[in-house]
């Protein structure tokens, strides 16, 4: 069941968002953390760049190297073999890298249905384990501070890190929190049993099983344990990959939890539609999955959801109240933010128990 969209608004373009280079492009802005904070809308959100510059038979590889900063690895065609619009395959020895980087920048939303200013704050990568970029930040308040869950992308792998803020103008990292290759993390916005608790995407490379959410639960935010699988994806809709999409948010029943799913890729160079599911968790046992939605409920149709960087993409990524539902913001074709709003009687009256 497709859900009406109450209002939709396509918030930033790469074109609104300055790189960090002049000799960079901005290729797309996109998957944003949201929360309201001081009586308006916060979003901080990935930008994706990589160099202008083209030289006949050699493919640019960026990357953010602790003295130099950001910087290019010129790598001849011939070494690579194209695996995606995101990826290449480095023929020697099997390993890939990314044709891009990202970092977070800070947007003001006012009421949350338009930008108020894109700011000049960014939390750029720092470090070995975050060389190829920061990426997908998921935004919860817990104990008076902005904690915010990101993918650090390096040659270690994709591993999910932990920052926070109190004023969206400087960050404090808290260091590595789910090993690679471990993504799309994150946190209930309060403790349940006396822990924090979230949900996190391993991502194995053998496959003995389809694509998982599990969920998983720590005394202090940095040790994680009592790791427990949540959800697998079943819907074609969710062959190729299932995560977390927003943080979860509280309702009368339990824990509501709006989901991504990707469809399997069917030929090479394809990346597969990316669309969207809810899950209704129980409230003192969040591994217990109470109701779902039996198909998705979000996909891409306009325009600037199906041609991008990557096409047929809506990930959902923040979300915040509205009078009457939700607004939720998501990455449209790995190129655009973009916000939709459902009605809350709508939203749960797709979930059927399980």
């Amino acid at each position: 069941m497709i859900l009406p969209r109450r209002f939709e608004k396509l918030l930033l373009t790469p074109a609104d968002v300055k790189p960090s280079r002049e000799d960079f492009e901005v290729v797309g802005v996109f998957n944003p953390g949201v929360i309201r904070a001081g009586g308006e809308v916060m979003m901080l959100v990935r930008v994706a760049e990589r160099p202008r510059e083209v030289r006949p038979g050699f493919t640019p590889l960026p990357r953010w190297d602790a003295d130099a900063g950001l910087t290019v690895d010129w790598t001849p065609d011939d070494e690579l073999r194209p695996i995606d619009p995101r990826v290449v395959e480095r023929k020697a020895d099997g390993l890939v890298r990314l044709t891009f980087t990202s970092h977070l920048q800070v947007v003001r939303l006012g009421d949350g249905r338009s930008v108020r200013e894109a700011t000049g704050v960014r939390f750029v990568p720092e470090g070995e384990i975050e060389e190829f970029g920061v990426e997908d930040p998921r935004l919860t308040e817990l104990d008076g501070r902005y904690y915010f869950t990101y993918v650090s992308v390096s040659r270690h792998g994709a591993c999910t890190s932990l920052a926070s803020t109190v004023d969206f103008r400087s960050f404090e990292r808290h260091g590595v929190i789910f090993c690679s290759e471990n993504k799309d993390v994150v946190l209930f916005p309060e403790r349940i049993g006396g822990a924090f608790a979230a949900i996190h995407r391993p991502n194995p490379a053998t496959p003995f099983n389809r694509p998982e959410m599990w969920v998983a639960s720590s005394p202090d935010l940095k040790h994680w344990g009592r790791h427990a699988c949540l959800h697998g994806g079943g819907g074609s809709w969710e062959s190729g990959r299932v995560g977390a999409g927003t943080p979860p948010v509280r309702v009368e029943e339990g824990w509501l939890e709006i989901y991504h799913g990707n469809r399997r890729p069917t030929k090479p160079g394809e990346v597969g539609a990316y669309s969207t599911g809810v899950l209704l968790l129980d409230r003192d046992d969040p591994s217990r999955v109470l109701a779902r939605t039996p198909g998705s409920i979000f996909e891409p149709t306009a325009d600037f959801e199906r041609r991008g960087f990557v096409d047929d993409v809506v990930f959902p990524t923040g979300i915040v109240e509205s009078p009457d539902g939700w607004l939720v913001y998501y990455g449209a074709a790995d190129s655009s933010t973009a916000v939709v709003e459902f009605g809350r009687d709508d939203l749960m009256g797709t979930l059927a128990a399980v």
